[in-house]
């Protein structure tokens, strides 16, 4: 164990400093348990049902009849009666 962190430590050292942002952030995502246990994670190979397959089509069209564009943030908060403002402070506490 001590022998492979000193082997990290020297292949560490020998990185360009370019690639050290890179070395950073694959260390971070091994250790952050939602990225490992996303990393391992099974492949989802269930079938798509017909059911879902008509809700992506539904979701598509939906897309193209607006540009292409989602309902803006601001106006979905709205429908509860909430600004982005209220939403940071609910946030905060």
């Amino acid at each position: 164990m001590a022998a492979d962190k000193q082997h990290a430590h020297e292949l560490i050292d020998r990185l360009a400093p370019s690639q050290v942002p890179a070395a950073i952030g694959m260390l971070e995502r091994l250790l952050d348990p939602v990225s490992r246990a996303i990393a391992n994670a099974p492949i989802d190979d269930e079938p798509e049902s017909e059911e879902e397959r008509q809700a992506v089509s539904k979701s598509k069209a939906w897309f193209e009849q607006r540009g292409g564009q989602g309902i803006p943030h601001r106006e979905v908060l709205a429908e509860f009666g909430l600004t982005p403002e209220v939403q940071m402070m609910k946030n905060i506490e």
